[in-house]
């Protein structure tokens, strides 16, 4: 079974969320999440085969809540 680990850069459309790019470096990772400025989760993921068995939200930015 072959097992890695990414890191996400995820972003809020509407209701939904969706993949925006994944790294296997957290510090580029991070550097994309910090420089958009919509809502954003950094996550790290880890994967075997084809299936992702283990997610960690390691950060959230942009905007939190309604107004």
């Amino acid at each position: 079974m072959a097992r890695w680990e990414q890191f996400e850069v995820w972003a809020q459309n509407g209701a939904r969320w969706e993949l925006i790019a994944s790294f296997n470096d957290l510090e580029v990772a991070s550097t994309l999440a910090r420089n958009r400025s919509n809502r954003m989760r950094l996550v790290h993921a880890v994967y075997e085969d084809s299936k992702r068995v283990e997610e960690d939200v390691l950060a959230e930015v942009g905007v939190t809540r309604k107004e």
